[in-house]
């Protein structure tokens, strides 16, 4: 019973720290964007030598074309999904279709093979994230 009891208590305090955690995060990362949304429009400035009406009408556009992008993201996401499905369904037509072309160990090592293709693509793609994110961060600094 101890042990239920030290459990439970070990699992609700480390749910609230991780929830704390979370947040602060957010916090953290919606100062960083507000800092780097405030030096991009410092470094304008200074490079086209903007005056302070076109900062203020820059902003201003900016502001507008996010709520533009954030008002359009649900479409943008349900176009998305619609377009994953639509590719989905080819894929699973082209299987099926190749199925009945191969016999049963030819499809098997066809398979195997585009698995790995994928698997590859996949890694490249990460890694190719990782070095755009990597590239990032050292023009930010």
């Amino acid at each position: 019973m101890k042990k239920l009891i030290f459990s439970a208590a070990f699992l609700a305090v480390g749910t609230f720290a991780f929830a704390q955690q979370n947040g602060q995060m957010a916090k953290k990362d919606q100062q960083t964007m507000e800092q780097k949304k405030a030096d991009h429009f410092k470094k304008m400035q200074t490079e086209l030598n903007l005056t302070e009406t076109q900062v203020a009408q820059l902003k201003t556009l900016h502001e507008k074309r996010m709520a533009e992008r954030k008002m359009e993201a649900p479409q943008r996401k349900a176009e998305r999904k619609a377009k994953m499905e639509k590719m989905k369904a080819k894929r699973a037509e082209h299987q099926a279709e190749m199925k009945k072309i191969l016999s049963p160990d030819q499809y098997q090592k066809w398979m195997a093979s585009n698995q790995e293709k994928m698997q590859k693509k996949r890694q490249m793609m990460h890694k190719k994230g990782d070095m755009m994110k990597k590239h990032h961060m050292q023009k930010a600094q």
